[in-house]
């Protein structure tokens, strides 16, 4: 059990600080939002390749810090009971949460993207629109690197559940 929560706080280190960067992506998100606006309505000037580099922004910092999120158990929770089980309980949900939903649909994203990450890859595909940006088969990227380090976390989470369900404490 040693090595699997050594392995856990690895992952957990990984995510953190791929999190942490990711984080700064919506301050320049922000900030170009409000440049193409300024430019756009203030100076009637604008360019394909800023407005895109904006959503391009919030996909790094969406997929990117979801990891993130879900190491922080940010992820928004519906269930009004969670909160009033004990440790074993929510160690046993989250674990079967893990096991049941997010890795069946993490597999599925991986499995769904492949192709169409591999064509955009193949084609060396840039944007559709004239002057937008190239290489958005490095956005498409996201796609895959988005499921693999969900999983990563989703792992290191059920390791702290095994654990707990083990009488051990829950960090």
């Amino acid at each position: 059990m040693e090595r699997l929560e050594r392995l856990a706080a690895r992952i957990d280190a990984l995510n953190e600080r791929i999190g942490r960067i990711a984080a700064w992506t919506m301050g320049g998100v922000v900030a170009i939002v409000f440049l193409v606006v300024l430019l756009r309505y203030g100076f009637n000037w604008g360019r394909v390749w800023m407005q895109e580099s904006y959503v391009w922004l919030n996909a790094l910092g969406v997929m990117l810090g979801a990891a993130y999120t879900l190491r922080h158990d940010a992820h928004v929770r519906i269930d009004i009971h969670y909160e009033g089980w004990t440790p074993r309980t929510r160690a046993l949900v989250d674990l079967l949460g893990c096991i049941l939903l997010l890795a069946p649909v993490l597999v599925l994203v991986l499995v769904t993207s492949r192709g169409y990450v591999w064509r955009s890859w193949a084609i060396a595909e840039t944007s559709r629109e004239a002057g937008g940006l190239p290489a958005v088969f490095l956005l498409k990227t996201l796609i895959p690197l988005f499921a693999l380090l969900m999983m990563l976390q989703g792992l290191a989470m059920a390791i702290r559940c095994l654990r707990t369900l083990r009488g051990g404490n829950r960090a």
